[in-house]
């Protein structure tokens, strides 16, 4: 890897809105000379709930539900001042969590 660069993490309840925001981020950077590896896929984080539907009785009787959270990288080589401004400006949908570390 190279000396100095950005590292962006999305995550989020749905993919699709997930992908869509990484392909804003990568169109905003490559503006830029920066370079930009990703978006890497990593592995999902899934919690499986189980919940009795009676109050009472009936304890075999049960719903599950699950979540999962689908969790993007991408990396920004060689980033300028220009590059971080026209990160900061990118309009990121309200379902999609951005944690940026340089």
């Amino acid at each position: 890897m190279a000396d100095k660069y950005i590292k962006i993490k999305l995550k989020g309840y749905d993919h699709k809105l997930l992908d869509e925001s990484a392909k804003k981020i990568i169109e905003a950077v490559k503006d830029t000379e920066a370079r930009v590896s990703g978006p890497i896929p990593l592995p999902n984080k899934r919690t499986l709930y189980s919940v009795i539907r009676s109050p009472h009785k009936y304890s075999y009787s049960m719903e599950q539900f699950e979540k999962i959270i689908h969790k993007r990288v991408i990396y920004i080589y060689n980033a300028s001042s220009d590059t971080v401004t026209k990160l900061l400006k990118v309009n990121i949908p309200a379902g999609v969590s951005v944690d940026i570390k340089a």
